[in-house]
């Protein structure tokens, strides 16, 4: 409703014949300006362009707000860097790295709100665990969530980071993290940039060979978890890899 209202108000500041919207926020009534909105209902009721708002400032931040979120989409302003923010117009770098850093301190809140050594009961735990920070990834990371015999959570190191294949993964690097860490279990994790999680014929042969080794080893290959934009698929539950 709060996105629908501010959309509304932008099509009627539109000059006729123009598709780019003109917003003299000074000019808008007490109660509509974006930081006044906040202060009075809570950053929660306010839409994702009036927030972006005041984090850029100025008489013309929200008409702003709304070319970076139409260039970039959320899910592209949480992948961008300072230089690709600064080159829209009525950015530049410091409103570039202030959006970035708003960004970074939310993905740190919601780190800091899970437990210190999480206990991982089902896929949706390994992947609530990763999505806020692999979802927004540009390439493909590989991870793995070390477990003990309680299924708590040791470690989540990086193994690799590109394309992940046959010919890439190497096992002895994948199961090595697991093997110092003295680790019981381990759930497979890694994201797919393109935002659908729908596993690829290369992932399941992976998680093949890994259970395959992990059987070797005594080290239980719990799931292979994919990550995708705000959706997760578990290759145990599909019933894919051996698993």
């Amino acid at each position: 409703m709060q996105d629908q209202q501010v959309e509304q108000r932008m099509l009627f500041s539109l000059p006729p014949g123009s598709e780019q919207a003109t917003i003299n926020e000074a000019a808008l009534p007490y109660g509509d300006k974006p930081i006044n909105r906040l202060e009075m209902v809570g950053p929660r009721a306010l839409s994702t362009a009036e927030l972006l708002a005041i984090l850029i400032g100025g008489p013309k931040g929200l008409e702003t707000a709304y070319e970076v979120l139409t260039r970039m989409q959320v899910r592209g302003l949480a992948r961008a860097n300072v230089g690709t923010l600064a080159q829209i117009h009525g950015v530049g770098k410091a409103t570039a790295a202030r959006i970035l850093a708003a960004l970074d301190i939310g993905r740190r809140v919601i780190q800091s709100e899970q437990p210190d050594r999480p206990r991982i009961t089902s896929p949706a735990d390994a992947a609530n665990l990763l999505m806020a920070e692999m979802q927004s990834l540009e390439q493909e990371h590989l991870r793995v969530i070390l477990l003990n015999t309680r299924n708590t959570v040791i470690s989540i190191p990086t193994i690799y980071i590109g394309s992940m294949n046959t010919s890439v993964v190497r096992l002895a690097e994948v199961f090595k993290p697991a093997i110092d860490a003295g680790a019981a279990a381990m759930i497979v994790v890694h994201n797919h940039p393109s935002g659908d999680p729908s596993p690829s014929p290369e992932d399941v042969s992976v998680t093949r060979h890994l259970v395959q080794a992990g059987e070797t080893l005594s080290i239980d290959v719990l799931d292979h978890v994919i990550i995708g934009h705000n959706r997760f698929v578990s290759l145990k539950e599909r019933g894919l890899g051996a698993l």
